[in-house]
């Protein structure tokens, strides 16, 4: 068997699939990619037995049909410092003998029998869909992502949920000291369903998607998912079990509003935050009328900051405590200049939400606030 494709083209693929792959695996020939050529095309595997990524690559030649796997680092490192050029594979399918020829040079080394490789079941038996622009998963993946648990308690809280009702697609996370929740009110279904996606088969999506272009298709039941978008696919096996009440954990009356830049608020908690507690990270916001001072400080160290931002406040003044580095992973996962902070009083948790929302969008955070010991 004999075909060529580009070498960057492959690289790039190879280097996205290879996130799949586990260090230690529980078959041997998941540390290989599986190559299945088809009808002018290549499509390649990889797989953790949990998670299966599949990308779709179209050959510039091929003389026929074939399927093979190649150890990953032996392909991984064959192709990485190529510059862009034609490569072709030749292929014994008897021996598994396999050349690959460059313009200065050639490889050569022994492939497996890809009949070893495991099948993925497709998702049946009670299947619900959704379909969303790629953009808009990638956004709310990255909305999302960083404020998952890693609890092994609550193991429920370690993915982002996927919440479809007939008013919106909610996509949420929470670790319990902060929470994410993004609505898209032009998806929606009559019938409700909702599933937990663990965090590896999110940032494998986070990963493809940032490049992609078009529509993914989710199908999805009680135990396992498909992503379908452009040039591949993802299966992943789901978190099982009930996420909590998320909508009961947000205050619904923060009557104290705070509209600030929102890189001004991040640079200034970046300045401040070295010199907080290590253990505590603890950054006392005081506000008043126009201005919000932060501040923080380290006893055990003699150590002390305080930086003032003129902002935009409606309401009572008032001191609260949050932690630095929670509220800087909140701010710089949001895209906007300017974000809304809502607050109630000092043991209640405060909202932030960008100052002007994308169309047919809600996204919105919640972060717990810290006792201040004054």
């Amino acid at each position: 068997m004999r075909f060529t494709l580009s070498s960057t083209a492959l690289n790039s693929r190879l280097q996205a699939l290879c996130k799949v792959i586990n260090a230690k695996n529980s078959l041997s020939i998941l540390e290989s990619f599986l190559f299945q050529v088809r009808n002018g095309q290549l499509l390649i595997t990889a797989s953790d037995s949990e998670n299966t990524m599949r990308s779709n690559l179209l050959l510039d030649e091929s003389d026929t049909d074939g399927t093979f796997a190649i150890p990953s680092h032996t392909i991984l490192d064959a192709v990485k410092e190529l510059p862009e050029q034609p490569l072709t594979f030749e292929v014994n399918l008897d021996t598994f003998e396999v050349s690959v020829i460059y313009q200065n040079g050639q490889y050569q080394f022994t492939a497996l029998s890809g009949e070893e490789y495991p099948n993925e079941k497709p998702v049946a038996e009670d299947v619900h869909v959704i379909t969303l622009d790629a953009a808009l998963l990638c956004d709310n993946i990255n909305h999302t992502l960083f404020a998952t648990d890693n609890s092994e308690i609550r193991p429920v809280m370690n993915g982002i949920y996927f919440d479809l009702t007939p008013d919106a697609l909610s996509i949420v996370a929470s670790d319990g000291h902060k929470l994410v929740r993004c609505r898209n009110y032009s998806i929606k279904s009559e019938t409700p369903s909702s599933f937990i996606l663990p965090k590896k088969p999110a940032a494998l999506l986070r990963g493809v998607l940032d490049k992609a272009n078009g529509d993914v298709v989710i199908k999805y039941n009680a135990n396992t998912a498909e992503f379908h978008f452009t040039d591949g696919e993802l299966n992943c096996q789901l978190i099982e079990g009930n996420f909590p009440n998320y909508n009961a954990a947000i205050p619904q009356d923060n009557p104290n509003e705070v509209t600030i830049d929102r890189k001004a608020l991040l640079g200034a908690i970046r300045r401040v935050l070295p010199f907080a507690s290590m253990s505590s990270q603890l950054i006392r916001f005081r506000l008043e009328m126009g201005s919000l001072e932060l501040s923080a400080e380290d006893r055990d160290f003699a150590t002390h900051a305080k930086e003032k931002l003129i902002c935009d406040y409606n309401g009572s003044p008032m001191e609260i405590g949050f932690r630095g580095d929670f509220f800087n992973e909140i701010l710089n996962s949001i895209d906007c200049d300017s974000i809304k902070i809502y607050l109630g009083d000092p043991s209640r948790a405060g909202v932030i939400v960008p100052a002007e929302q994308k169309e047919n969008e809600d996204v919105l955070m919640l972060i717990m606030p810290l006792l201040l010991n004054d």
